[in-house]
């Protein structure tokens, strides 16, 4: 065979190489994603999560949910819940709110519930609420009241009242849980030394904030999950199942501490990606 016998058949083969290669990578191109794609639901962006303490805690208390929600792809935002009053607590959420595009899953712990109940009321971005040993209250109730509705807490004789000052001159009073007592008041089933840090970095909540009456509760319109803690000394479980029943909730008990989000951040953030899946 001739030199330019063998140099033409190379280039040959060399082609037809090229040509099956191009060949497989269009087709790759063309037929995978219809493949892909059969039958398959559209899915926009996974709603943004907005995450709001309650007393005694700050918004620190969720990073261990919040590392969960990020995991699977959730944008998330925590709030820092000013605890100086339900109606000033509300309206500052809402003003974040406002500026948050898209569809939102709201989660409120503990007196995190009664301000997420009244600033999301007429937010159409609001698609789900969840209550994490949380209140609901009805319009006109407060967390003192629905905490002493059924027996249970013993947060009452753990309060250390601290007097307070307000801008225009009036007094108010702060609302502490003693150090000694928090873990077994408020973190149980976390670890002791994480629970005393948490002791020690509490924020307070003001009398007034806890005694002061809910308005129209947006969960009477937008569809709630509540995660009952069973092991609550704070919010008494009962209290617990009785506003998730009134308010026809999704369900879900764990055996947990009023710190549930501390305690317990994959089950918590189970419960919110429940919700956040309602919302696609």
């Amino acid at each position: 065979m001739t030199r330019t016998s063998r140099t033409h058949r190379a280039r040959t083969s060399l082609t037809v190489l090229a040509g099956a290669t191009i060949a497989a990578g269009l087709l790759v191109t063309t037929v995978g994603p219809a493949s892909a794609d059969k039958g398959a639901p559209s899915r926009g962006p996974k709603p943004t999560v907005v995450l709001v303490n309650g007393a005694f805690a700050d918004s620190t208390s969720w990073n261990g949910v919040i590392k969960e929600l990020r995991h699977d792809g959730y944008p998330v935002v925590a709030v820092a819940n000013p605890l100086r009053s339900l109606s000033g607590d509300s309206a500052y959420l809402k003003d974040v709110l406002a500026g948050i595009d898209g569809p939102i899953v709201l989660a409120g712990h503990s007196y995190g519930g009664s301000v997420i109940s009244n600033a999301a009321t007429g937010n159409k971005n609001v698609k789900a609420l969840v209550y994490l040993a949380a209140f609901l209250p009805e319009k006109g109730e407060s967390a003192v009241d629905l905490s002493g509705r059924f027996p249970g807490s013993t947060l009452g004789d753990a309060l250390r009242p601290v007097p307070f000052t307000n801008a225009d001159g009036s007094q108010g009073t702060d609302l502490y849980i003693q150090n000694d007592k928090f873990r077994h008041q408020f973190a149980a089933d976390v670890p002791r030394n994480e629970a005393d840090l948490m002791a020690v970095t509490q924020r307070p909540v003001t009398n007034a904030a806890l005694a002061e009456g809910a308005a129209e509760p947006a969960w009477k319109t937008i569809p709630s999950w509540v995660l009952v803690a069973t092991q609550d000394l704070n919010i008494p479980p009962k209290a617990q199942e009785f506003m998730a029943v009134r308010a026809g909730a999704h369900t879900t008990e764990v055996r947990a501490s009023h710190a549930v989000s501390v305690s317990q951040p994959g089950k918590v953030a189970a419960v919110i990606e429940d919700a956040a899946r309602s919302v696609g």
